[in-house]
C-alpha cells in the first residue's frame, strides 16, 4: 500500500494552495503516495484542486474572506487550524507532515500565541526539534536559530542533542554511517582561545562526548572550511551554530531546491524554504519545485 502523507495548504491568501496543487499534479507524487490535504477549500479549488489529486480535509470559516492577497486574521486562523489538525493526525498515524507557507503576521492578527510552525510543533509534540535544510547532498542543521549573536544559547547539551538529531535524520535519508562537520563559532575556530572561548569550553567537549557515543564528527571547523569540504562531499551534513552560518553557505552552494525540515519529532515534518509570496498569489506564477522537493524528500526517508 502506498504511504500516507499529510499536506497543510498554508495561508489561503498566499501561494500555498497553488504550490500544493501543482506539486500534487506531478506524476511522481501520484504514483508514490496517498496524500491528504488539509486546508481552506475555495482557495484550493481556485488553484485547480480536484478530489482525484488527494483526499481533502476542509478547514473553513464562518467569517467573510477578505479581498486581495495580504496578511489577515482570516488567513491566519484557517492556516493555524490546518496545521493544528495536521499535527494531531501525524501524532496518531506517524505519517509525515508537509506544511505549505504560513504568514507569521497573519497568525499574530488572528491572536495565535505561536510565532510559526516550529514553535507550535515543539509545544504539541513536547520535543525540541531541530531546524534543518536540505538541497540535494547539501544538508545543514542549526544548533541555535533566531537569536542575536551576542546571546547565542549554546551549551554542550544543546550541541550534542542537535548533532544526534542530525545524524538520526541523515540515517533516515539513507546515509548509513553519517560523517558530520561541526562549525566553530568564532573566526579561525577561535585560534586557541585568541578569538573566543566557545570552541574550547563548549564545542570540543561536545565533540569528545559525541565520539564516545560512536558519532563520526569533525570540528570545530571555520565556516568557510566547513562549507567548502561539505560541497566537495567530505561530510554528509553540517551542524551550524547560528542562523546565517547555515543559510548563507547553503543558499550560495545549493544547485537544487531547498527543503526545510524539523528533525527530532515523532514524525517527519518538511516544508518549502520560502514564504507566502502574497505579491504573486492568485496569479499562477508560483514555482512549486521547493514544495515538490519537500514531498519527495519525505517519501524517500525511512520513517
Amino acid at each position: 500500500m502506498k504511504p500516507l502523507i499529510l499536506i497543510t495548504a498554508g495561508d489561503p491568501l498566499g501561494i500555498g494552495p497553488e504550490i500544493t496543487v501543482k506539486a500534487l499534479q506531478n506524476p511522481r507524487v501520484q504514483r508514490a503516495c496517498r496524500p491528504i490535504v488539509i486546508g481552506e477549500p475555495s482557495s484550493l479549488e481556485k488553484a485547480g484542486f480536484t478530489p482525484r489529486l488527494a483526499q481533502l480535509l476542509a478547514v473553513e470559516s464562518s467569517k467573510k474572506q477578505p479581498r486581495g492577497h495580504a496578511p489577515s486574521a482570516w488567513g491566519g486562523a484557517l492556516s493555524f487550524h490546518a496545521v493544528h489538525l495536521g499535527i494531531k493526525i501525524a501524532l496518531q498515524t506517524g505519517a509525515p507532515l508537509i506544511t505549505a507557507p504560513i504568514s507569521k503576521q497573519s497568525w499574530a492578527l488572528a491572536g495565535i500565541p505561536f510565532t510559526g510552525h516550529t514553535e507550535l510543533l515543539r509545544k504539541k509534540t513536547n520535543q525540541h526539534g531541530l531546524m534543518m535544510f536540505v538541497s540535494g547532498n547539501l544538508r545543514c542543521a542549526l544548533a541555535t536559530e533566531h537569536f542575536a549573536l551576542a546571546h547565542l544559547p549554546l551549551t554542550k547539551k544543546r550541541v550534542e542533542q542537535s548533532a544526534l538529531y542530525l545524524v538520526q535524520t541523515l540515517k533516515q535519508a539513507g546515509v548509513q554511517k553519517p560523517f558530520i562537520g561541526l562549525c566553530a563559532v568564532n573566526p579561525h575556530a577561535g585560534d586557541n582561545g585568541l578569538f573566543g572561548t566557545e570552541e574550547k569550553q563548549i564545542l570540543q567537549p561536545a565533540i569528545t562526548r559525541l565520539r564516545r557515543l560512536g558519532i563520526r564528527v569533525e570540528g570545530p571547523l571555520p565556516t568557510d572550511t566547513a562549507w567548502l569540504r561539505h560541497r566537495q562531499g567530505q561530510y554528509d551534513g553540517l551542524l551550524c551554530m547560528y542562523h546565517d552560518q547555515a543559510l548563507l553557505g547553503l543558499k550560495l552552494a545549493a544547485k537544487k531546491p531547498i527543503v526545510h525540515l524539523t528533525a527530532g519529532l515523532p514524525f517527519l515534518r518538511t516544508s518549502p524554504a520560502h514564504g507566502t509570496a502574497f505579491d504573486i498569489a492568485g496569479k499562477n506564477k508560483a514555482d512549486e519545485q521547493s514544495m515538490l522537493s519537500a514531498i519527495l524528500f519525505t517519501l524517500s526517508a525511512k520513517h
